[in-house]
Formats: structure tokens, C-alpha cells, sequence
């Protein structure tokens, strides 16, 4: 039965090196599709049962190799929504069951893709070249935090950012040891320092021919005082605050330097509250002091220590804010020699803003989806996560370059999204010139199957020609 078994053999032979064709021909094929996974082919033999002496070479049989974990080529992009994944794990797709409204409806079966090429659609999801929709993990907009832990598609509104009203300011410098205060440039004796013949009560303005000492750190700069103030301070730097509806509030400030003491030379801060208008009463609080002294030692730090001052309520330019705490941090303020007897800041910014609406989404590496608004501001909106499998190779491919989990895979472990690289696409894994080398072998192996068949086909003719 030899003869028989070999031309069976043979016709195994020429289909399995047709499924070999049949995978390398859709390698070629899509060899350009974002993220695709290459399918190679091998092959098991299948040996009949004998004894060691009349044991035979045996059949064949092809099937599919996976290479789901073989990584793409990843290149960068402009598109911010574009996503490729550099090491493990797949994005987590759904697919559209139809369309309620004329928005789409999901099937909500999980789907697994390396393909992520996602951009917004007119619903606000995020959906790839093949039509799949990202799934990811909502976020508070206040604390970033993730709001839940199963994914779900993900859309994204065009709402408005609330405005939030300005609760700290930051504020770090450094002040020079001798202030190059306006009266000081003009030669005035002590004109860098803000006491002496002219002073302000720690809890009032300031009052001409006041003998007291230095000011403890409290009190106003009235409208009669205002000239006097300027030439004997110097410019702190200023911001604008937010009250909470949004409000630009634009905020003053100058530094007077109180004390020429060596090891306890002393500063105070003031805060701008109202404008210089003619006709105005001179009694008009025009600077509040921020109600602390800033004392430094020999080594230029603060002694003690300010790390932040309570502000409570201010008042700038007829608008009050409450709750704002000035913020210096560990060793934010230092004096220092400066040759333009100036305050280097080195640190300015606050926790307010306006109102705005939703202008940009993008992507970054990590997979946090952070949406940019209108007020310049920028807010995290959710987390892409990705799912691992214990055995990825055993997915069951499907339509749209995605796969779906399988018992021989395991159950999806989701995880972070580390791997996942912001503004980039990774390409299909497929190797041309390899698909190329591979096409030449399986053409002469499938040749010579057939070979095989006519060489048996000859000599079954001359078994047939015995009995003529």
C-alpha cells in the first residue's frame, strides 16, 4: 500500500504548503495596516503506527503560528489622538451593533487591538481606520482620579471648564540685601528702607513725623501716603488672580525693606488694593501690608521660617477673594546681594482660571487623554488601559485587525497603560523580504508535492499495464 500512501501524501503535502501560500499571501497584503500581526505557518507530521524497522516518513499537516506578540515598528506622528502600543498589551475596542438617533449603539463585547490609529468622530469617540471604538476609564475632573474600573467607550463632550476662583498663590524670590528704592537712587539717607521720620502704625496708615520704630507688619498705605510708599519700596512682580465667575483680577505687589539690623533684617509685603484716582479722599486704602514681617538672618534665610501666610478675604480693585494663602515653600524667599538691588523671582503663578470650553484632545505616552480648553488650561479627561493575556498567541483573530479571547488565551488582565506611546502608530510586523524567501521555499516544496503525484501516477500505470 506504499504507493498508495505516498500520492495521499503527496496531495497533504501540496495543501499545506497552500495554507503556507494562503498566510503569506495576506502578510504581503497587509503589510502596510497599522498594527497588523503577521500569521506564519507550521507544519506537524502525522506517522502511522509500526514497528522501529517499517516505521514511514509520514504525512503532513499546516497550521497557523501566531505573532501577536511580535513588535511593530513605531513611528511618531502629529495626530494627537494616534496611539501605538511599545512592549505588551492590546487596546480594548468595541464595535458598532447599528445606530439609535443616528449616534451608534455597541455591542459591548470586548475586543482586543493593536491598531491605533483613533480619531475623534462627530459624536466625540474615539474610533480607528477600521471602525472599532477605544475603551478606557473616566476621570474626576477635579482630582484626575479614575471614577470607576471596568472600561467603557470612551466619548468626549465639548463642555465648558467651570471657572475657579484663586484660593493660593505662589510666590518665591529673592529680595536684594540693599533695595535700589527711588529715594535711595536719589541719595536720600536710609532711602532704602521704609521707617525712620516717616513710618505707619502696625495697624493704620501712614502718618508724617510718626516716631515709631519699624512697622510689625500690618497696616494700610493710604491715597495721601501713595508717593511716599513708592519711593521707599520697590516692585515685587504681580499676576492675575480669578474670583468665581472667572474674573480677571490683576494683583500688585512691592516689597519695603523695615530693618537694616545685621542677622534680623526685616521686610514687609504689600498687596496693591485700589487705584490712584483725582479727587479722591487721601484716606483711601491704596496698599495692604500682608500683615507679617519678613525677618532674615545673616545667611540670607528667613528666621524664622514663612512658609505660607494665611491672607484670609482681600480686596483688590472693589473685588474680594476669600481663602487665599500665600505660599513661599521651604526656603522660597532669601536675601541675598544684588547689584541691581532689585526682587528676583523665581516663582509666580496661581491656582485660578476662567471659564473655557473643550478646543483640543490629545493622547500622551502613559494613555492619559488630556482634553486642552479655551482658557488655557489643560484637564485630564480619562486613562486608556490596556489588557494583557497569559497566552496573546492564542487569541482568535477577527475582522478589523482586533482578536478575541479564547480559553486557550485566558481571561484579559488589565492593566495601565505604560506601554502606550502618545502621537505614534505602530506599523504591521510583517517582514517583506522574509514573506518574499518564504513564497520561493513553499513555491519549490509545493512543486515538488506535485512531482511526487505524477511520478506515482506513472508508476500506477505500468502496475495497470501488468495485466495487457
Amino acid at each position: 500500500m506504499g504507493i498508495f500512501d505516498a500520492l495521499t501524501t503527496s496531495v497533504a503535502g501540496i495543501q499545506s504548503q497552500a495554507f503556507a501560500i494562503e498566510n503569506i499571501s495576506g502578510n504581503i497584503a497587509n503589510s502596510q495596516t497599522t498594527g497588523f500581526k503577521r500569521v506564519d505557518t507550521a507544519f506537524i507530521d502525522l506517522v502511522a503506527d509500526g514497528a522501529p524497522t517499517r516505521q514511514a516518513a509520514g504525512s503532513v499537516l499546516a497550521y497557523s503560528r501566531s505573532t501577536n506578540q511580535l513588535q511593530g515598528g513605531v513611528t511618531g506622528n502629529s495626530i494627537g489622538t494616534n496611539l501605538a502600543i511599545s512592549g505588551r498589551g492590546l487596546f480594548i475596542v468595541d464595535s458598532s451593533s447599528g445606530s439609535s438617533d443616528g449616534r451608534p449603539t455597541f455591542t459591548g463585547v470586548d475586543r482586543y487591538s493593536r491598531r491605533g490609529d483613533f480619531n475623534l468622530d462627530q459624536f466625540g469617540f474615539l474610533r480607528n481606520g477600521a471602525g472599532n471604538y477605544l475603551k478606557g476609564i473616566p476621570t474626576d475632573p477635579v482630582t484626575g482620579n479614575r471614577t470607576g474600573s471596568t472600561p467603557q467607550v470612551l466619548q468626549i463632550t465639548s463642555d465648558f471648564q467651570a471657572a475657579q476662583a484663586t484660593t493660593e498663590i505662589n510666590y518665591r524670590a529673592n529680595l536684594a540685601s540693599t533695595p535700589r528704592t527711588t529715594a535711595f537712587v536719589n541719595g536720600e539717607a536710609g532711602g532704602e528702607l521704609l521707617n525712620a521720620s516717616n513710618d505707619y502704625s502696625a495697624t493704620g496708615p501712614f502718618q508724617s513725623g510718626d516716631p515709631r520704630p519699624a512697622p510689625l507688619g500690618g497696616g494700610t498705605v493710604n491715597a495721601g501716603d501713595n508717593t511716599f510708599f513708592l519711593n521707599h519700596s520697590i516692585d515685587g512682580g504681580g499676576l492675575t488672580l480669578f474670583n468665581n465667575q472667572g474674573a480677571q483680577i490683576p494683583l500688585t505687589l512691592r516689597w519695603a525693606k523695615t530693618s537694616n539690623t545685621s542677622g534680623a533684617e526685616t521686610w514687609n509685603l504689600f498687596y496693591q488694593t485700589g487705584q490712584i484716582v483725582n479727587g479722591q479722599p487721601p484716606t483711601t486704602p491704596i496698599w495692604q501690608n500682608v500683615g507679617t514681617n519678613y525677618t532674615f538672618n545673616t545667611s540670607g534665610q528667613l528666621s524664622p521660617p514663612v512658609n505660607s501666610i494665611s491672607l484670609g478675604s482681600i480686596t483688590v480693585g472693589g473685588q474680594t477673594l476669600g481663602g487665599v494663602t500665600l505660599r513661599h515653600g521651604e526656603a522660597g524667599l532669601t536675601q541675598f546681594q544684588d547689584s541691581n538691588g532689585n526682587v528676583q523671582q523665581t516663582q509666580i503663578d496661581q491656582n485660578g482660571f476662567s471659564a473655557g470650553q473643550l478646543s483640543s484632545v490629545a493622547i500622551g505616552d502613559g494613555g492619559g487623554v488630556i482634553g486642552t480648553y479655551t482658557n488655557g488650561r489643560t484637564q485630564k479627561l480619562a486613562d486608556v488601559v490596556l489588557a494583557n493575556f497569559n497566552n496573546p498567541d492564542a487569541l482568535q483573530r477577527s475582522d478589523g485587525n482586533t482578536f478575541q479571547s479564547t480559553g486557550e488565551s485566558g481571561v484579559p488582565i488589565i492593566s495601565n497603560g505604560t506601554n502606550i506611546v502618545g502621537s505614534s502608530l505602530e506599523g504591521s510586523n510583517v517582514d517583506i523580504a522574509e514573506e518574499f524567501s518564504k513564497l520561493i521555499i513553499t513555491q519549490q516544496a509545493y512543486t515538488a508535492n506535485t512531482r511526487v503525484i505524477t511520478t506515482v501516477n506513472q508508476l500506477l500505470q505500468e502496475v495497470t499495464n501488468l495485466i495487457r
